[in-house]
């Protein structure tokens, strides 16, 4: 059983929560800035690509040394068993980035690597031209302090898109994010799930696909599922464990609400698209408007950070009136998310934790109100 090197790529502030999913799936990690490293058979690149919730990529780790001229860089590509690999008709694009590197210009190392390859493949194959007809394994050299990383793309498209999304708003969230903001949170399926700002709806439906342990890769094709030193069989085996796993009959209390009813129709849409209508119920409403006599609820909650000029006036007024709603929720737990240094002192009180974490390139915190634990037979 042959073993791979495995990265599984992170935004900033989430590589401990990916490292947890990664030890969940049952593989040893550690953890650095941007990535998650592990070992791992071609099994584990399916159950990674299907199952992780808050990676952006999984990429296959090929080589790694040091390099600080293109003659190290060239001969050192060069001797990785790029074979093993890439098939005779491979289609194998190169990018790059470079950063506190000799070796800067990114356009000059893809070159450098694209002929290392080729010549690579020339060895094994005995051929002089390539026709790049067949499946894709997109390369990436990556230089940081003078060492190269060579990795090829499991994943194809990001693993944020899960395909469900069939619109949505103005400034969307990450599918990565919002499976972590659900992750953070104490919450489990058996309690009451509100997201009082829910845009396209996208917080309610990772936590939906979270509450019944429904894998997030479920509904949308991986690149590599056309390599074929992986095979048909080994994604079939991993995607019918996903199915098995799924607990469909689990039942959900998720809710989300928000001021425009527009944005409440694409969020019925993207659940529909994820078949998970009958899970989430989602309405117009205004969060500081928010009631209810259920107990023990979690409230998870992205409103808005107020950087446009004239808005922030606006925003505190809304921070202080949820802050006044949901200080009525008393069994009730509530994570935000926002951008605005000040917003502990507009909701009311200090958070019992923060966390910092980048929505895109904005940095945000993540406000987290620990409410008491549920007594024992409301979380049997």
């Amino acid at each position: 059983m042959t073993s791979f090197s495995l990265i599984a790529t992170a935004a900033m502030g989430l590589e401990s929560v990916v490292a947890e999913e990664v030890r969940r799936l049952g593989y040893e990690c550690q953890v650095e800035n941007g990535k998650v490293t592990f070992e791992g058979d071609a099994l584990a690149i399916c159950r990674a690509n299907l199952w992780l919730r808050t990676a952006d990529r999984v990429k296959l780790k090929v080589g790694e040394f040091r390099a600080t001229t293109f003659e190290e860089l060239f001969e050192q590509t060069k001797a990785l068993p790029w074979a093993d690999y890439l098939p005779k008709d491979a289609e194998f694009p190169v990018i790059g980035k470079s950063v506190k590197s000799t070796l800067f210009s990114v356009s000059d190392c893809q070159a450098i690597v694209k002929k290392a390859v080729v010549e690579s493949l020339k060895a094994r194959y005995h051929l002089s031209w390539f026709p790049e007809t067949g499946p894709l394994y997109r390369i990436e050299v990556a230089l940081h302090k003078d060492i190269a990383t060579l990795t090829i793309d499991t994943s194809g498209a990001g693993l944020h898109k899960r395909g469900y999304r069939a619109r949505q708003g103005e400034a969307p969230l990450r599918e990565t994010l919002a499976a972590a903001l659900v992750l953070l949170t104490n919450w489990t399926p058996e309690r009451p799930f509100v997201d009082p700002f829910c845009g396209s709806g996208t917080i309610a439906i990772e936590a939906a696909l979270i509450g019944q342990n429904i894998a997030p890769g479920f509904n949308r094709d991986f690149v590599s599922e056309q390599w074929p030193w992986i095979g048909e069989s080994v994604w079939e085996e991993a995607r019918q464990e996903a199915e098995q796993m799924a607990c469909y009959d689990q039942p959900l209390d998720i809710c989300g609400i928000d001021l425009d009813p527009h944005m409440v129709e694409i969020a019925k849409m993207n659940a529909a698209e994820a078949g998970l209508s009958d899970l989430i119920s989602f309405r117009e409403g205004r969060a500081e408007q928010f009631r209810t006599d259920a107990q023990y609820g979690v409230i998870v909650g992205n409103p808005p950070y107020g950087e446009r000029l004239g808005e922030q006036r606006e925003v505190e007024a809304l921070y202080r009136a949820i802050g006044r709603a949901f200080a009525a929720l008393d069994t009730w737990s509530v994570y935000i998310l926002t951008a605005h240094r000040g917003f502990e002192t507009h909701y009311g009180r200090p958070a019992t934790k923060r966390r910092k974490l980048f929505n895109g390139f904005i940095e945000t915190h993540y406000y987290q109100y620990w409410g008491p634990r549920p007594p024992r037979e409301a979380r049997s």
